[in-house]
């Protein structure tokens, strides 16, 4: 039987995503105007809002900036006590407000004008106050709260949250900003890291599982086990690689020569040609590599083909 407190739950997500299904219809020219007036600032783009809608600005600043546009958030209430000055002629405020009558904001939009710094409102009310001294209003009206008692910021504070997101997606689209362009942005993410590390900052140098094709396999079998990677890398005279065996090469060696297993020599076995790459090839290549032969690690190497190190899929996740 279903909890009271789930219905309340389920009845909580279908009211705010009514709300956000309800801002489609809103969307008009301002929309257009104020991605385009982003696109071309030479300057910030500076979120402010008080109280809940603050908290909104902040959310949506930061992913301004984590998507190619340089923004931040600032308190009103800071405003007037000196941070007016870091706002310039080249700069873009959004002002966030649900009723558009907040005082608070109100009071620095004569500044705004006096230094000709371009004003978008966000608001629930198109005849507020803000709607209609900003140079640009983006209506985010909604039906109401998803609270209970319909006072509590909740459908009210996803609809502003929401329209953000589809700033930022439509300003990602517009700049072709791509995924290395983000991992720019995240470099202590996995994501970065993946796009931006290479094959020589992973791979592993130490105690590689060389082997020579000539080794029988009962021996190979041995190496590489120490090496605990599940292969071994059989390298010639002049310490070039001539293949690679694998755990699977190594069962079907068996199946084949049940009887003279242990002598079996690792070049009769092994697989030639194995999968190398450059130092240089950026860790998400290898994972991709990795995907689509459906191996579990690639050897790296240099231009005489001489064995660098070892990548494998827990290298590319670490």
């Amino acid at each position: 039987m279903k909890s009271q407190y789930r219905e309340i739950a389920e009845r909580c997500l279908k009211d705010e995503a009514q709300a956000l299904m309800s801002l489609i219809p809103q969307l008009d020219d301002n929309f257009d105007a104020v991605v385009e007036l982003i696109l071309h600032c030479k300057g910030k783009v500076i979120l402010t809002g008080v109280g809940k809608s603050g908290h909104i600005g902040a959310k949506i600043a930061a992913t301004l900036s984590s998507t190619g546009t340089p923004s931040f958030y600032i308190s009103p209430l800071d405003v007037f006590h000196g941070d007016l000055g870091v706002m310039t002629s080249d700069d873009i405020v959004i002002a966030i407000s649900n009723s558009g009558q907040t005082d608070e904001l109100l009071r620095f939009v004569p500044y705004l004008v006096e230094r000709h710094i371009p004003l978008v409102g966000i608001s629930g009310n198109p005849n507020s106050l803000l709607a209609q001294n900003a140079d640009y209003h983006i209506n985010v009206q909604v039906n109401a709260e998803a609270c209970p008692l319909n006072l509590a910021p909740t459908s009210s504070t996803t609809a502003q949250l929401a329209m953000g997101d589809a700033l930022a997606c439509a300003l990602i689209e517009a700049r072709h900003f791509s995924k290395r362009d983000f991992a720019r942005f995240h470099p202590g993410g996995s994501l970065g890291r993946r796009l931006l590390m290479k094959a020589s900052d992973v791979m592993r140098t130490d105690d590689l599982p060389i082997i020579s094709p000539k080794m029988k396999l009962g021996e190979a079998i041995i190496q590489i086990s120490i090496g605990k990677l599940g292969l071994g890398v059989a390298v010639g005279e002049d310490n070039r690689i001539v293949g690679i065996i694998t755990d699977g090469d190594i069962r079907r060696a068996t199946q084949r020569n049940q009887d003279r297993f242990a002598s079996v020599l690792v070049e009769e076995a092994m697989t030639l040609n194995p999968v190398c790459v450059r130092p240089e090839i950026r860790i998400n290549e290898i994972l991709k590599i990795l995907h689509e032969r459906k191996i579990h690690a690639v050897l790296v190497v240099d231009e005489a083909h001489h064995l660098m190190g070892v990548v494998d899929n827990f290298r590319c996740m670490i």
